[in-house]
C-alpha cells in the first residue's frame, strides 16, 4: 500500500517500490497535479494499474508539494 506519510525516505538508499516503473519529472514543469498524473501514468503503463490508483490517492492526500515528491521517488525511478 503507498501512503503520503511513510516514513521512509529517498536518502535511506531503498529503491523505489516499482522499480521496473520509470516516469520523467523533468519536463513536467513543476506542477504538482502533472506530476501526479505522470507517475500514475507510469504505473498504468507498466500494468500496476492498482498502485497507480493508489499513489493518486496519497498524493492527492499529501501536506506538500515536496512529500508528493518525496512519494514519487520512493514509488517508481524518477528521471
Amino acid at each position: 500500500m503507498i501512503t503520503s506519510h511513510d516514513q521512509s525516505t529517498v536518502e535511506d538508499g531503498k529503491p523505489p517500490q516499482y522499480a521496473d516503473t520509470e516516469a520523467q519529472l523533468s519536463s513536467e514543469g513543476g506542477n504538482v497535479y502533472s506530476v501526479i498524473s505522470c507517475v500514475q501514468r507510469a504505473l498504468r503503463r507498466a500494468g500496476h494499474r492498482e498502485a497507480a490508483t493508489e499513489f493518486s490517492a496519497a498524493a492527492r492526500s499529501a501536506q506538500s508539494y515536496d512529500e508528493v515528491l518525496q512519494l514519487a521517488m520512493r514509488t517508481v525511478v524518477v528521471t
